[in-house]
């Protein structure tokens, strides 16, 4: 056979292994142990059981699709193929998919899908849409065949007989997930008012579908409201914290959906009594108040009217005229002081004590220099009882 070396011999054993049918689509179930995730985003880790262990790596593209995150001593069911490390000469299993092993790992894998949902903001309350109390149509997404349609209907035909738009959908198995999304997008494109998700009890494997994260967006994304009806009253999935209210069974759904016709006709007959009330009230409001305004225009109180309101004006006026001679009165005691204060320091008053001031004829501007004037110009003298008009003759400086 001659000598092989040690990467001819590893890729041989890979060839062997990989060409092996059996070997190609391989589920194994074991526990998880030295689980390492590493920030390309590939998982690598063993599974074993009491007696073995093997060496497994999941790839980031298989990574995106898995429906929990494993976890250290997870019991897990992984799909793949048996591969060759050939740069350490150790076999290993490809992964393609997991899933969790057992009730008790569904239930994990639920909570750390719930945890993620919750972080994310898709259970708060303020996302909450209202569920119209009086719906024209409403949209079911479930399987026809199930015995939740029939319950659904039965409720309506009992409560109020109304148009019900059926989304065929899947409720169980592997490709259901998706089928129910799809079936929450195509009735939001629809006229429906309201839409019930949902399906018949079973087991935690069975309702499965309504805790996959592609559910739980759907209705997230929904614009029309949605009411979750899945399994029993006891039965919590994702879908149930999702949706804008949970109803305990796909019956309890129909009866908040659909509204019973008692009821409407009850408080149609109640809108119809407090309508009348309010006309009658409304009636009798106008009429009182269409007399009153007849006794207002009645000859005899128009002219009683018209006299108070003349006597009014009256009385307006003379308090006006009285607190305008107050004002001006108030105002006047100032003015007279201010007036004695200019006449005391006016040149007027000067003149009348024997004082004169002469002007230029030619540009009225008043001498107080004998430089201001020259001989021949003309001058005007004012006194206190006129002017005098006279010419310079000569000036003389002051001694």
């Amino acid at each position: 056979m001659g000598i092989y070396t040690v990467s001819q011999l590893n890729n041989h054993i890979k060839h062997i292994l990989t060409s092996d049918p059996q070997m190609n689509e391989v589920w194994v179930r074991g526990e998880i142990s030295n689980l390492t995730k590493h920030s390309s985003g590939h998982y690598y880790f063993t599974i074993k059981d009491r007696d073995s262990q093997l060496s497994c790596v999941s790839f980031r593209s298989t990574n995106r699709t898995l429906k929990f995150e494993p976890e250290t001593s997870m019991k897990v069911l992984v799909f793949g193929s048996i591969d060759v490390y050939t740069v350490r000469g150790q076999y290993q299993m490809r992964v393609f998919d997991m899933r969790p092993d057992g009730v008790g790992e569904l239930y994990k894998a639920f909570e750390q899908l719930k945890k993620k949902l919750d972080a994310e903001g898709l259970f708060d309350e303020s996302h909450k849409k209202p569920i119209p109390k009086y719906p024209k149509k409403i949209g079911v997404v479930t399987s026809p065949t199930g015995a939740a349609i029939h319950d659904i209907l039965n409720v309506a035909k009992r409560r109020c007989p109304m148009d019900i738009l059926i989304a065929p959908t899947l409720v169980q198995g592997e490709r259901s997930a998706r089928s129910i999304a799809t079936s929450i997008e195509m009735l939001n494109k629809t006229d429906v008012d309201v839409i019930i998700v949902g399906r018949g009890g079973g087991s935690l494997e069975d309702l499965w579908a309504f805790n996959e994260e592609v559910v739980a967006k759907a209705i997230f994304n929904s614009t029309i409201p949605i009411i979750s009806a899945v399994g029993h009253e006891t039965d919590y999935t994702i879908a149930d914290f999702t949706a804008d209210i949970r109803a305990p069974t796909p019956s309890a759904a129909a009866e908040l959906a659909v509204p019973n016709r008692i009821e409407i006709r009850r408080h149609v007959e109640s809108l119809s009594t407090r309508m009348e009330q309010a006309a009658i009230h409304r009636i009798s409001e106008q009429a009182a108040h269409l007399d009153h305004l007849q006794r207002q225009i009645e000859p005899e109180r128009l002219n009683d009217f018209l006299r108070q309101n003349h006597q009014r004006i009256d009385e307006i006026t003379s308090r006006m005229e009285y607190s305008i001679k107050t004002i001006l009165n108030m105002k006047r005691s100032p003015l007279n002081i201010c007036a004695g204060r200019l006449d005391a320091i006016s040149p007027l008053k000067t003149i009348e004590r024997g004082y004169s001031v002469t002007h230029k004829q030619e540009d009225r501007k008043v001498v107080g220099s004998i430089s201001d004037v020259k001989k021949g110009d003309g001058l005007e003298i004012i006194v206190k009882d006129g002017t005098i008009e006279c010419s310079v003759d000569d000036t003389k400086d002051k001694q």
